[in-house]
């Protein structure tokens, strides 16, 4: 909502500023100049980016105009699984883990966390960490070593994803140039005609160098830039869950696992030392 409340100011702004100067606002509406620059843009999109990040893009950008999904509510939700998994390993071992890794669906354990059990990427991560320790082998060290190279995976792929759209975002001037540029072609053919008319073909070529110019500076370089952040919030709450395993792997209290995990994420998502004890007591 907020991405979408920031958009809609944009354009009004833009428009209400151009109807003050005495503009009309048809005259910025030319389907020929919306058909060249968004044609071009989408093309490009399609030369420069495989299938896969285009797909990652397209659900990056669902994701951040519904908003982030790894807020403070899902961060405490979290803090509280990986409470009870440490509980758990501590009453009964690691081997007590293996129903729940195997099927997270039918975990009563991890049913009580929605926001995490039903987020599909942080759900399959966590499942696959605790598989690593089940059997109690393996040193914290490696395994620490094993889940951040699954993390800068992730990472390599968002910065793909997000990467594309700002490349795009810097095209978008130069397709809107295209645009005018093809307009003031179709102008020159009629240079011998009435000046108004020239004077509205002229107009409509300025249009591509203008929506060119907007989509690239009032929308999608803010896009790019807003799904940044969002992947940064997603790389910090997939490290506190690496932490938290980490520490589960070590044997430390449950209390500790969820300060260990706590220190990683945001100010923004954490819950505050009040918020802990009322959680853990």
């Amino acid at each position: 909502m907020v991405v979408i409340g920031g958009s809609l100011m944009v354009l009004i702004s833009v428009l209400v500023g151009f109807s003050m100067a005495g503009g009309k606002i048809g005259a910025l509406i030319h389907l020929s100049e919306f058909v060249t620059i968004g044609g071009a843009t989408l093309g490009a999109l399609i030369i420069m980016a495989p299938v896969k990040v285009i797909k990652d893009l397209i659900r990056g950008i669902m994701q951040t105009l519904k908003g982030s999904a790894y807020g403070k509510a899902t961060c405490t939700e979290l803090f509280k699984l990986l409470y009870g998994l440490a509980r758990l390993v501590r009453q009964e071992g690691l081997l007590a883990l293996d129903t729940h890794v195997t099927k997270p669906h039918e975990s009563a354990l991890f049913q009580q966390y929605p926001k995490v059990s039903k987020n599909h990427h942080a759900s399959h991560f966590l499942c696959d960490a605790l598989a690593m320790i089940i059997d109690g082998t393996v040193e914290s060290g490696q395994l620490n070593e094993w889940l951040e190279q699954e993390i800068k995976v992730v990472e390599r792929e968002h910065h793909a994803a997000t990467g594309a759209l700002a490349k795009t975002a810097d095209g978008l001037p130069g397709f809107g140039i295209v645009a005018a540029v093809l307009g003031i072609v179709v102008t020159m053919a009629s240079i011998g005609g009435p000046v108004d008319e020239i004077g509205y073909k002229v107009g409509a070529a300025l249009v591509g160098t203008f929506l060119g110019i907007l989509m690239a500076y009032g929308f999608f370089a803010p896009l790019a830039a807003r799904m940044e952040a969002l992947g940064e919030q997603e790389l910090q709450f997939f490290r506190a869950l690496a932490v938290g395993v980490v520490a589960i792997n070590d044997g430390v209290s449950p209390k500790d696992v969820v300060v260990r995990a706590r220190r990683i994420v945001g100010t923004d998502c954490r819950p505050s030392q009040a918020e802990l004890k009322d959680m853990f007591g």
